[in-house]
């Protein structure tokens, strides 16, 4: 069964740029697209306004902004197949149970209603830092969300949380092909007995064991691996400024409900200059 991309729709900007970039990547990787609204309307019917008979007015407006976001997404990909819900529950919780048997789940980086001054809305945060598959936050500037650069920009991190992220990268790569970045930062301790050259040999070989596997499985894709002393934050918000997506890898702990997001992953959340992918390692 080919699992279908999950887009969050709320009828807000942000949600409609969400359904344009999400149409482009399931016409690139041959899936079915469902756009999804989740609203608690129904705990609150009661005090509601209703249109018609006993039909409440957010579940009109709510029938409204999946038709639209449908008959956008028909116009930009008319060969990708699209289905539509409404589910009656928390937004958040809907997305994350719906990336249970999805290959991935989109959002935009704000959502209707959301506070002004908000760098990223608190869905796209919440099912980022939660959900068991990819996530991508769909953000940036213009040349970032029109994807021009050709280029994927992977985030190395260790065994532990960067595997699946970075064969999430390479099929990326191998779908667009573009060029695929990867950079693995690193910093010598002041109090660490290694030495900088050391330290930088250290991230090196780490970058090595991490690409051995996905390399061997996507020989045709164009790699630039490179390491780079400082923050890792700074260094990929620098770069995704020439890219059309930024990749990230998280680990998920099973039973703990939190965000489990890094400082690296909310930096690039908040203000990467183009979409960002969150890729979970579990286990």
């Amino acid at each position: 069964m080919t699992l279908p991309l999950v887009v969050g729709v709320d009828g807000s900007d942000a949600s409609l740029h969400a359904v344009d970039w999400a149409v482009a990547e399931a016409a690139r990787h041959d899936v079915p697209l469902r756009l999804v609204y989740a609203s608690l309307w129904e705990r609150y019917e009661s005090g509601v306004p209703t249109v018609g008979p006993g039909r409440p007015a957010e579940r009109v407006l709510a029938e409204h902004i999946v038709a639209s976001a449908a008959d956008r997404a028909a116009s930009r990909g008319p060969d990708v197949k699209v289905t539509t819900d409404i589910l009656p529950e928390d937004a958040v919780d809907a997305l994350l149970r719906e990336g249970d048997n999805a290959c991935m789940v989109v959002t935009g980086s704000r959502g209707r209603g959301e506070l002004q001054g908000l760098l990223l809305g608190s869905v796209g945060l919440a099912v980022a830092g939660r959900a068991h598959c990819p996530v991508v936050v769909v953000r940036g500037d213009r040349a970032g969300l029109a994807g021009i650069h050709e280029r994927i920009l992977l985030g190395a991190g260790d065994l532990a949380t960067g595997g699946e992220a970075a064969r999430f990268a390479f099929r990326e790569a191998a779908v667009r092909g573009g060029t695929l970045d990867v950079v693995r930062a690193w910093r010598c301790p002041v109090t660490a007995k290694e030495s900088a050259r050391e330290c930088e040999q250290h991230a090196s070989d780490l970058l090595d064991t991490v690409l051995r596997e996905p390399m061997s499985e996507y020989p045709d894709v164009r790699v630039r691996s490179v390491t780079v002393e400082g923050p890792a934050h700074r260094t990929l918000l620098n770069r995704s400024a020439a890219a059309d997506l930024v990749i990230l890898g998280a680990r998920r702990r099973h039973g703990h409900r939190g965000l489990q997001l890094g400082r690296v992953a909310h930096a690039l959340l908040h203000h990467a200059d183009c979409p960002v992918a969150v890729v979970p390692q579990t286990g």
